[in-house]
C-alpha cells in the first residue's frame, strides 16, 4: 500500500516550502518563550497571585495541566483527521488564530484575576500545542528519510531566533519600567507585551500558509474508522509497536525537558534572586546554544542516527540539572557568582534543549507508519503533553519540599528516560515502510 508520505528514496521539498515551515517554528517560539517559560509565568506568580496566597506555583501548574488533558484529547483526534484528508494548513490556520486571538485578552488581567488569567492560559496554551502536533506532521512531506534530521534540527533551531527577537521586543523595548518605583506602570507594560507577541506571532507565521503547500491524504489509505478510535491508546499501540517503545522513553525524559521550559523563570527569579536583566542574560544563553546545538546535532544526526544522538542529548542535560541542584556549591568551590554558574549550566543546557526536541520529531517521522503520519504526530502531541503532566508537579513538588530538592525529580526524569530509549531497536537501515 503506498501512501504520500514521503520514503527512504524521496528527495528534500524546494527549499522555499522548507523555508516556510521552519517560519513556523520562528513564529510559534514566541509565545511559548514569553508566556509560558520566561517572562508572563514570573509575572503571573509575583503579581497576578495576591502576595498573600499560600499557593504561588501551583497556581501556575493548573493552567499547565488544565491545557495540556484538553491538548491530550485533541491532538490525536487531529491527527485522524489529517489522515483521513482534513488539510493541515486549514487546522493550523485555526489553532494560530484562537491562540494569537485569546492571548491577547491577557491584556485584560491584572492583580488578582487569577482564574481569568488561567482560564485564557487554558485556551492559548492548548492552541499553540495543537499547532505544533499539526506542524510538525508536514515533516515526513518535506524531507528525505536521510536528511529528517537535519530539517527538523533547522527548523527547531531557527525557532530560537524567534524567542530571541521577541525576548529583545518584549524586555527591552516594552518592558522598560521599575517594578518597585513604577509598578503600575511595569504591570501595565506587561499587559501590552501580550498584544505585542500575539501580533509578532500572526504576521511571522505567514510564510507558512503562502510558501508550503499541503498534500492531501487519499482517505481510503487506511480502514475507515471513526475519530474516538484514535483516542484509544492500546490499540494505536498494537498498530505501531515500535513507535510506542519510543514514546515512553520520550515521555520521561521529555518531562524532564518541560520541567525546565514552563519553570525556568520562576526558578531563576524565585529561587536564585535573579534580576530581569540576569534573566535576560541566561534567556540569550539558552536561545544561541539551543540554536546551534538543534543545527549542530542534526547535522551528526545524519551519520549516526537519531538514537544515539538522544543518548548524547540526554546525557548533557543530567550533567546539567545536576549542576543546578548543587549550585551553590559548585559556586563556592570556584569562587564563582551563582548568576555565572548559572549562566554556564544554562549554555549547557541550552545545546540539548533543541537538539533533543528535534531528533525526537525526526524519529517520529522515521518511525511512523506512512499511511498513519497525521495520527502518529498527534499521538507525539498526547506524549508531549503527558511529559507537562509530569513536568507541572515541579511546582507542586517546589511548594512541598522546596524548588532545589524538586530538581532530584527532573534528574530522575531523565534516567528514566534514558533507560527505556534503550529498548528502542536502532532501525535507520529500515524505510519507512517497513515500520
Amino acid at each position: 500500500m503506498v501512501g504520500t508520505s514521503v520514503t527512504s528514496e524521496a528527495k528534500n521539498a524546494p527549499k522555499r516550502q522548507i523555508f516556510g515551515w521552519a517560519m513556523y517554528d520562528i513564529a510559534n517560539q514566541a509565545y511559548t518563550t514569553i508566556v509560558i517559560s520566561f517572562v508572563y509565568s514570573a509575572f503571573f506568580v509575583a503579581y497576578i497571585v495576591p502576595a498573600e496566597s499560600q499557593w504561588r506555583d501551583a497556581y501556575w501548574s493548573i493552567a499547565i495541566i488544565g491545557s495540556t488533558l484538553i491538548a491530550m484529547v485533541l491532538s490525536p483526534m487531529v491527527g485522524h483527521w489529517i489522515d483521513r484528508g482534513v488539510s493541515k494548513k486549514k487546522l493550523l490556520a485555526w489553532s494560530t488564530l484562537v491562540c494569537a486571538s485569546f492571548t491577547c485578552l491577557l491584556y485584560f488581567i491584572g492583580p488578582g484575576d487569577v482564574w481569568w488569567g488561567i482560564a485564557i492560559i487554558l485556551i492559548t496554551n492548548t492552541a499553540w500545542m495543537v499547532g505544533e502536533a499539526i506542524m510538525s506532521a508536514f515533516l515526513p512531506e518535506l524531507s528525505s528519510r536521510k536528511n529528517m534530521g537535519l530539517v527538523s534540527g533547522l527548523g527547531w533551531g531557527l525557532g530560537y531566533l524567534g524567542g530571541f527577537v521577541s525576548m529583545v521586543m518584549v524586555s527591552v523595548i516594552i518592558i522598560s519600567a521599575d517594578p518597585v518605583a513604577e509598578q503600575g506602570l511595569y504591570i501595565a507594560q506587561h499587559q501590552w507585551a501580550m498584544i505585542a507577541i500575539s501580533i509578532y506571532f500572526v504576521l511571522v507565521a505567514i510564510p507558512t500558509f503562502v510558501l508550503v503547500k499541503d498534500k492531501p491524504k487519499v482517505a481510503n489509505l487506511v480502514p475507515r474508522e471513526h475519530w474516538r478510535e484514535s483516542l484509544n491508546l492500546f490499540r494505536q499501540q498494537r498498530l505501531q509497536p515500535v513507535l510506542f517503545r519510543f514514546f515512553w522513553a520520550f515521555l520521561f525524559y521529555m518531562a524532564g525537558v518541560q520541567t525546565v521550559i514552563k519553570f525556568i523563570g520562576i526558578y531563576s527569579t524565585g529561587e536564585l534572586g535573579l534580576s530581569q536583566t540576569d534573566l535576560v542574560a541566561v534567556f540569550l544563553a539558552t536561545q544561541f546554544s539551543a540554536l546551534f546545538g538543534a543545527i549542530g546535532f542534526g547535522v551528526v544526526e545524519r551519520f549516526v542516527g537519531a538514537r544515539k544522538v538522544l543518548f548524547a542529548v540526554i546525557g548533557l542535560w543530567i550533567i546539567a540539572i545536576s549542576g543546578m541542584y548543587g549550585i551553590y556549591d559548585i559556586a563556592g568551590w570556584l569562587n564563582m557568582s551563582v548568576r555565572d554558574v548559572f549562566l554556564v549550566i544554562a549554555l549547557l543546557a541550552g545545546t540539548g534543549i533543541g537538539s533533543i526536541q528535534a531528533s525526537s520529531r525526526s524519529l517520529v517521522a522515521l518511525l511512523a507508519s506512512p499511511e498513519r503520519d497525521g495520527s502518529a504526530f498527534g499521538l507525539w502531541g498526547v506524549f508531549n503533553r503527558l511529559a507537562m503532566l509530569l513536568a507541572a508537579t515541579f511546582g507542586i513538588a517546589a511548594d512541598l519540599f522546596s524548588r532545589q530538592n524538586a530538581l532530584l525529580m527532573v534528574i530522575a526524569f531523565f534516567i528514566i528516560g534514558a533507560v527505556l530509549l534503550a529498548r528502542v531497536t536502532e532501525l535507520s537501515g529500515l524505510s519507512r515502510s517497513q515500520r
